[in-house]
């Protein structure tokens, strides 16, 4: 199968121009041959091909004075723009026919876009030079971060610039049989969730590390300072750079953590089992901020290429299986619940079952999975105390009273009003 390996790379100021000017050159080709196709389409014309789309657009236009400063980068990359433009309008025409997911038609791209790429094939003849650089035609050599080793020589690099400003190298690898692991004896069926992100069946539970949520008081003080600058000003480009790296750090972070959670899974299990989850759904509610800064889609895409590619077993049950209704150690159906019940005790056979190691281990049965804890007879946890319940405040004479009685607040006036009358 084929991987891709993103590395950083530190371009110097000449070779930041350079770069700035090979993305503006593919952009215009994009462009340029995306307002032929729609103009071509509206007048009722055939569908342009590619051939007569790259002799008009590239090698003619150079000869133009409008176009000639499109010889100044490599080719190359020009082609691949017009093969990005084809794959879209491909994928837009697969989902109307529904051999895929829905997308939206083609769109106009823009200088302003948070990301910025080229591509440069194995006819650009770029190459790594003994050094470790990146040497990249009409562009120079640039310094790479090798953070680790190729497992075989890349066919294509694509180089991009993210909203941060940070540039990156993504190489296209192919990998074979070798990496295939030893098989490994357990299976584990995986709940995912917001309170804990993944609950395993054999009652293992992983902490949500909330990276939005911890890191909301940082973006709201770069997003403040954001909109107090001036628009167009060179002060707000950089406070726009700083909310943008404040972002990057959350999904730098997100993403690491899935890696290391993914791999592990795969090394330890033979098997994996995993919930088609309603991710568009579950964003529309009042979850939403909780529901996009867990991942699960990214996630689960992860485990998937991992199992295909370290030789595991993959499988993705349905969405609409009851596996928080249905008890694990005796299989009655037992209903609906609210998400506030953590623990349930079953009806037919009295088991107490945690709500999430029971669902997980209900995903591994549903999956086929050999599993051989339930995660029954379980207690529930200590509760941290209430904010207002654990605070040191002071509190009125009457107020204090009420607390020790045990009386709620608007209650409590009223029968310390009538004691005081009486008396």
């Amino acid at each position: 199968m084929q991987l891709r390996y993103g590395f950083r790379l530190y371009p110097s100021a000449g070779q930041r121009m350079a770069l700035a000017r090979a993305f503006g050159c593919a952009r215009v080709v994009y462009n340029d041959a995306l307002r032929a196709r729609e103009t071509a389409r509206s007048e009722g014309m055939p569908f342009p091909k590619t051939g007569d789309l790259s002799k008009l657009l590239i090698t003619e236009a150079k000869n133009t004075p409008e176009r000639a400063w499109l010889g100044e980068v490599s080719a190359v990359i020009l082609q691949q723009s017009l093969r990005d433009l084809d794959a879209a309008y491909r994928n837009f025409f697969d989902g109307l026919k529904g051999k895929r997911p829905k997308m939206g038609a083609p769109r106009f791209k823009s200088k302003r876009d948070n990301r910025q790429a080229i591509r440069f094939t194995a006819n650009a003849r770029w190459s790594l030079t003994p050094g470790g650089k990146l040497r990249l035609p009409k562009i120079g050599d640039l310094k790479v971060k090798w953070s680790r080793t190729l497992p075989s020589s890349p066919s294509t690099v694509t180089v991009v610039k993210d909203a941060a400003g940070r540039y990156f190298a993504s190489f296209v690898v192919d990998t074979d049989a070798s990496e295939v692991l030893p098989e490994a004896s357990p299976e584990v069926g995986i709940d995912l969730g917001l309170g804990h992100f993944a609950v395993l069946s054999d009652g293992t539970k992983i902490d949500s590390p909330r990276f939005l949520r911890c890191a909301e008081k940082r973006l709201k003080k770069a997003q403040r300072d954001l909109s107090r600058k001036e628009k167009g000003s060179s002060n707000r480009n950089k406070a726009r750079t700083k909310v943008a790296r404040a972002h990057a750090r959350v999904t730098d972070a997100r993403r690491e953590f899935h890696h290391q959670l993914s791999t592990r899974l795969i090394r330890e299990n033979q098997a994996v089992a995993v919930e088609d989850l309603a991710v568009k759904g579950l964003a529309r509610t009042r979850l939403a901020k909780s529901v996009h800064d867990a991942g699960w889609s990214a996630f689960v895409t992860m485990l998937e290429y991992k199992a295909a590619r370290y030789g595991r077993t993959f499988v993705r049950i349905g969405r609409f299986e009851p596996t928080s209704q249905v008890c694990c150690a005796c299989g009655v159906k037992d209903g609906p619940k609210p998400l506030g019940v953590r623990v349930w005790t079953c009806g037919a056979c009295g088991a107490v079952l945690d709500r999430d190691i029971n669902a997980a281990v209900n995903v591994a049965k549903a999956a086929g999975l050999a599993v051989s804890a339930c995660g029954a007879q379980v207690r529930p946890g200590l509760v941290p105390a209430p904010r207002s319940e654990a605070g040191t405040h002071p509190k009125r004479p009457a107020q204090r009273v009420w607390a020790q009685a045990g009386i709620p607040g608007l209650q409590a006036r009223e029968d310390v009003k009538r004691c005081m009358w009486r008396r």
